[in-house]
Parts: structure tokens; C-alpha cells; sequence
């Protein structure tokens, strides 16, 4: 039984017997789910629910509770709310524009919800009636455009920006979601680009913005003709391309800053001190603790901008000095839980110590320094799934960017020279490089370096045969362009090539098991012609003619590999089986390196014997090299500076469709309710006129 209290002279029942409160939104609310019009008894219904604080998760909630058929019953009152949301976005009171923007958000997600296993049609009919469906999604996406181009409020562009990334990634697959054939129509690539062009706007809303234009330009690309590739591919305006290569290096930069952030401290740390005691047995075990979400969403735009917009590609080298000297924005900044930097933009206070100096002396930025750095990091690791991800699109992107003359040549630029301190995995037999031994070089050198160390630090059981094989790709695009244009790079070679040797053996060490995977025939050849590349053509791009010399010293030096190699394909080569055609082009492919093998080998020998010398120098190696070129004879070698150029659509399909779905999932799971509070937004409009 309830108790009572005495106050006032009057007897009342205490709230324990009290019914629930609930919010007038929220009785609101449960009247559209009624079959009957909720204006019929209250003829300003719509004029005052824009005017509530939204109830985001009530009203989700409650669309996600009703089936399929009670959810038809209430398909007119659901019309009716999304077409009111769309008539508030015209008003001139800023609280009914975010209530709307809220309202649509959450109609959006929660009918997609309840919709997940039934067509996009049947989605649009849920919303907006197919037979208004043409005219409401027109008006919603001009006023959307109207709103991102207006210099009002920047928390209104801030949900327009999220109610755009909700409707884009309610289904996982977006191609599947027809609701993006109006975001189609009714474009509003030029507000994403105004907002890139705007130093205010684009610290503001820069990342949402480019995440959102690398989504829509991945809807049905393979299908049909996608208006936001045919306008990303002819953009020549500089200041949004700079724009949104600032945005997109930025990011990068985050992702950088947080990783050396990790590593400090895990040196610091006991562990580090445990190491130093027993030595570095342990530190692979313990760097796989030092991990930062990868990026997917921004580099998908950074690949997207390189691939289809050639004027992008000078972006890539601009300078950013911007990165120092970004001021904290006026306006404050929610707090949320913190999530994955895949998919949340940089907060304000990193952006403005975004990338930090390369070297003591200072110098300055760019994104290609920026990018390199990235993929030195992520491609470290290749057993996570979204590493090796990131690890791929990296890659891919480098080959764009290998395939592009004018990209070439500032890489090679000797009056564009950088120190790029590349991340290295720790490993027991090599020390450390100290950062600041390392010399000022062309862009190019480090995008070998980048290519070495992928080479020399990926020989293992889970062999990822998809990225080397990019990688050998890339290098070889390189030497084609020296070769092409005669620049002779300054560069440690012997490194590559010692890499490049290694590679062979280690595929020859693991032939049974590698085999049973992977045709490591196809990689071998690759690697081959690389050497063949430079036995034929490096006399026109090797720095001097003692590089040359030295290219043959390590082909004679390092001989039984190329022996082995030689013994393996001829074997798999001459038996009736799988191999046996990709074998037989590695045989011919060695031709001429066995050539030079069998050619000076019994010069040196002679040499040593008639010196009577047990074991030669490099020096005096090198002296029977140069004494007996003249007599050597090699074969003329047909392809060698060719190349298929890279293609998306036919090769990358798949890999790319994977690719945005996760992003997708990742961009949807971080549209959370706290993203989307209120509390800010109402403080900047507090009054209603």
C-alpha cells in the first residue's frame, strides 16, 4: 500500500505510485506511431515538435521495435514526419533546422534497421512514398546544399555533414542503397568542395567532408556513370585541392604522431628496461603491443584523389606550413568517448602540432612525406586484416604514383631533397638507425627505402605474395622512368640488391611450402628482369661506372643463389607438370645473369690462382670485372622497360568493394547519439527569435 504524506494541510500520494514521466517529445512521438494523423486533433502538431529537444535514441528504438507489417500500418504518419523534417529545413529558426536534421537522421537509420533483409525501393516508399519520392529527396538535398554553402552556423553544417555520412552508410554495401540515386541527381559535390577551399570551414568539417566524397564516389562506380568521379577527375581549382590534401595529411599525421607517441612510451616503459638486460630477443613480442588504428576512410580518399585527378598529383609535393600554425576554433568541441582514428576526424588541438619536424634543423612537410611515414608504420604488420588493408591501398597508391611522369619527376628532383625518417621494425640482427644521420635525398630514395625494408622484413610463413609482388612493381616503375628519362639517382643500390637476393633464396628455402600457396614463379620472374633491367640498361641510369661494377660483383659474390635458382626452375621446368611453363620463363630470364656468372668466375679463380691468393678483395674482384667486360657476351632482352599500367576496375574490383563496406560499418558504428548531441548546439542558438 502506498504511503502518504502530510504537507500543507493536504493529504497526497507519495511518487512511489506515481506513473513514469515522460517528455512531451516522447508523447509526440508516440502519436505518429498511431494510425491516425497526429495533426488531426492538434493542427500545429509538426510546427511544435521541431521545436522539442530530439529523443535520437526513443525514436530509433521504437522503429527498430515494430515488424515489417505494423511498421506499413504507420507508413503514412512515417511519410508525413520525414516530409515536415524536409519543409524545416527551410525555416528560419535554427533549433527547428537541427531538430529536423536530427529527426531524419534517426528515421533514416532506424527504418534501415528494421529494413535490412527488403529492397532500397521499398526503403524509399517507407520514408517518402514513391510517388513523392522524387520532388522530397530533390528538396532535401538542395536544402542540405543550401545549408553547407551558407556562411550561418558551422554546428549546422556539422549535422548536415553527419546526416549525409548516415544516409550514405545505412547499408554496408552502399551501392545497394538506391536512396543514393537522388545524392546522385542532386549533387552537392560543389558544397564539399567549397568547404575544402575554406580554411574555416575545412578545419571545421574537412575530414567529414573528404570521408563523405571517397563514399559517394564508390556508389555503383563499376555500373553506371558516377557523377562524383566525372567532377573529382576535372577539378583544377588549387586552393581545394591543396585543401584537401592539407585535410588528408592531416589526418596522416595524426595517425603518425600517436604511433611515435606509443613508442616512446613503450621504450620507456619496464619492458624496454627488461630488453636492455637480456638483450633484443624479445622485441619483436614486444612491439606487436605498439598499435593505432589504421585509416582506411582517409586513405580510400588520398588513393581516389591520386588515381582520378592528374592535377592532384602536385598536392602531393606542396609544402604544408599550415600543419604548425592552425589555431584552436573558436567554437568548442563535444567530448566522446574516444574511437578509433579510422574513423573520427583529427581533434583541433593535434591539428595544430600535426606533424611534427622531420629533423632538429626543421624543415618543412609534405604529404608525400606524410604518407610515406603512414604506410612505414601499417605496413609493419600485415597479419591484422585491416593492416594488410591499409598495407595494400598504400601500395596501390604508390603505383599510381610510380606510373605518373609528372609525379617522377619532382620524386626525382635533385633540387627537392628531404630527410624522410621512415619507421623500421625492430629486428635482432640490425641496429637502430639514428634519425639524425640521415641524409637530405631526392622523394624517390625514400620510396625505395619504403620498398627495402617491405622486402627484407616480410619473409615469413604467412607470406603475403599480393603486396611484394606490388612492390617488385613498383620498383620497377621507377627504374623504367630513369631508365626513360637517363636520371642517375644516388642511391645505395647494393641495398636493393642485396634484398632482392635474399628474397630469391628465401623463396627457393620455402619452395614446398610456399608452393602449395602461391605461384612463386610469377615473383621470381619479376625480381629476375629487375636484375636484367639493370645488367642491360644501367650503364644509362646507374650514378657512376663503379655502381655498375658493383652490380656485377654482387651477381658474382652472391652466385649460388642464382645457381640454386637456376637448378630449381630447370628441374620444375623439364617435369610435365603445374610449373612447368612459369618455370621455363625464369630459366630464359636467367640467361644473362649465368652468363656473367660463368663468364668471370673462371677469371677470378685464374686471378687468384696465378697471385696465389686463397681469398680476393672486393677491390681486386672488382679490377678482374673491369678487365674482362670486353669478352663477355649477353643477349639482347626484349620488355624490359615495359609495364601493364595499373587498372582498378579489372584487377581491384573486389579488394575495393571489401574495402567500403568496412569503412562503411566502421563510419556508421561512429555516427554515434553522442555525436549528434544537442547540448552545444542549442547554446549557439539559445534564443529563438
Amino acid at each position: 500500500m502506498a504511503q502518504t504524506e502530510k504537507k500543507g494541510g493536504l493529504l497526497r500520494k507519495s511518487s512511489a505510485s506515481k506513473k513514469p514521466w515522460k517528455e512531451k517529445v516522447v508523447l509526440m512521438y508516440d502519436e505518429i506511431f498511431t494510425t491516425e494523423d497526429p495533426s488531426k486533433h492538434n493542427p500545429r502538431f509538426w510546427e511544435e515538435l521541431f521545436l522539442m529537444k530530439v529523443n535520437l535514441e526513443y525514436l530509433e528504438g521504437k522503429l527498430e521495435a515494430l515488424d515489417g507489417e505494423e511498421l506499413m500500418k504507420i507508413k503514412d504518419n512515417i511519410n508525413s514526419l520525414f516530409q515536415h523534417c524536409i519543409q524545416a529545413l527551410g525555416e528560419e529558426h535554427p533549433i527547428r533546422v537541427v531538430n529536423a536534421l536530427q529527426t531524419l537522421c534517426a528515421l533514416i537509420r532506424g527504418v534501415h534497421q528494421k529494413n535490412k533483409s527488403t529492397s532500397g525501393f521499398d526503403i524509399i516508399n517507407m520514408l517518402v512514398g514513391f510517388d513523392k519520392a522524387e520532388l522530397c529527396m530533390k528538396n532535401l538535398m538542395e536544402s542540405l546544399d543550401s545549408l553547407l554553402c551558407a556562411e550561418g552556423s558551422e554546428s549546422l553544417k556539422s549535422l548536415c555533414l553527419k546526416l549525409l555520412l548516415c544516409l550514405v552508410t545505412v547499408t554496408d554495401n552502399i551501392s545497394q542503397n538506391t536512396i543514393l540515386e537522388y545524392v546522385m541527381i542532386n549533387s552537392i559535390f560543389e558544397a564539399i568542395l567549397q568547404i575544402l577551399s575554406s580554411p574555416l570551414s575545412r578545419r571545421e568539417h574537412g575530414y567529414d567532408a573528404v570521408v563523405l566524397l571517397a563514399l559517394l564516389v564508390n556508389y555503383r562506380k563499376y555500373e553506371s556513370v558516377n557523377p562524383y568521379i566525372v567532377k573529382l577527375s576535372i577539378v583544377d581549382d588549387e586552393a581545394t585541392l591543396n585543401g584537401m590534401g592539407l585535410v588528408i595529411a592531416q589526418a596522416l599525421s595524426e595517425y603518425n604522431r600517436q604511433y611515435k607517441d606509443k613508442e616512446e612510451e613503450h621504450q620507456s616503459g619496464f619492458f624496454s628496461a627488461l630488453t636492455n638486460m637480456v638483450g633484443s630477443m624479445f622485441i619483436a613480442d614486444a612491439d606487436e603491443k605498439i598499435s593505432v588504428q589504421t585509416n582506411e576512410a582517409i586513405l580510400l580518399a588520398l588513393y581516389e584523389a591520386v588515381h582520378l585527378n592528374r592535377n592532384f598529383i602536385t598536392v602531393l609535393a606542396q609544402s604544408h606550413p599550415e600543419m604548425g600554425l592552425m589555431t584552436t576554433p573558436t567554437s568548442p568541441i563535444p567530448t566522446t568517448p574516444v574511437t578509433p582514428l579510422g574513423t573520427t576526424p583529427p581533434s583541433s588541438d593535434v591539428i595544430s602540432s600535426a606533424e611534427l619536424p622531420l629533423d632538429a634543423d626543421v624543415q618543412t612537410s609534405n604529404l608525400l612525406i606524410t604518407f610515406l611515414k603512414y604506410s612505414s608504420i601499417v605496413m609493419q604488420d600485415t597479419k591484422d586484416e585491416h593492416r594488410l588493408h591499409s598495407g595494400k591501398l598504400c601500395l596501390i597508391i604508390l603505383t599510381c604514383i610510380a606510373e605518373d611522369q609528372y609525379a617522377n619527376a619532382f620524386l626525382h628532383d635533385d633540387n627537392m631533397n628531404f630527410r624522410v625518417n621512415l619507421h623500421r621494425m625492430p629486428m635482432r640482427h640490425r641496429k637502430k638507425a639514428a634519425d639524425k644521420n640521415l641524409p637530405c635525398r631526392p622523394l624517390v630514395c625514400a620510396v625505395l627505402d619504403l620498398m627495402v625494408e617491405f622486402i627484407v622484413t616480410h619473409m615469413m610463413k604467412e607470406f603475403p605474395m599480393d603486396l611484394y609482388v606490388r612492390c617488385i612493381q613498383i620498383v620497377h616503375k621507377l627504374l623504367c622512368y630513369q631508365k626513360k628519362c637517363r636520371v642517375r639517382l644516388h642511391y645505395t643500390w647494393r641495398e636493393l640488391w642485396s634484398a632482392l637476393i635474399n628474397l630469391l633464396k628465401f623463396l627457393m628455402s620455402n619452395e614446398t611450402v610456399l608452393l602449395a600457396k602461391h605461384n612463386i614463379f610469377t615473383l621470381a620472374l619479376m625480381v629476375v628482369n629487375l636484375f636484367n633491367m639493370f645488367i642491360t640498361y644501367g650503364d644509362t641510369f646507374l650514378p657512376t661506372p663503379s655502381s655498375y661494377d658493383e652490380l656485377y660483383y654482387e651477381i658474382i659474390r652472391m652466385h649460388q643463389n642464382f645457381d640454386n635458382l637456376y637448378s630449381m626452375v630447370l628441374r620444375l621446368s623439364t617435369n610435365a607438370g603445374q610449373w612447368k611453363e612459369p618455370a621455363s620463363k625464369v630459366t630464359h630470364a636467367l640467361v644473362n645473369i649465368r652468363a656473367i656468372i660463368n663468364h668471370f668466375n673462371p677469371k677470378i679463380e685464374s686471378y687468384a690462382a696465378v697471385n696465389h691468393i686463397s681469398q680476393l678483395s672486393e677491390d681486386q674482384v672488382l679490377e678482374v670485372v673491369r678487365s674482362n667486360y670486353d669478352t663477355l657476351t649477353l643477349k639482347l632482352q626484349d620488355g624490359l622497360d615495359q609495364y601493364e599500367r595499373y587498372s582498378e576496375q579489372h584487377k581491384e574490383a573486389a579488394f575495393f568493394k571489401e574495402l567500403v563496406r568496412s569503412i562503411s560499418i566502421n563510419v556508421r558504428k561512429n555516427l554515434a547519439f553522442n555525436t549528434l548531441s544537442q547540448e552545444l548546439l542549442l547554446k549557439e542558438f539559445s534564443t529563438i527569435s
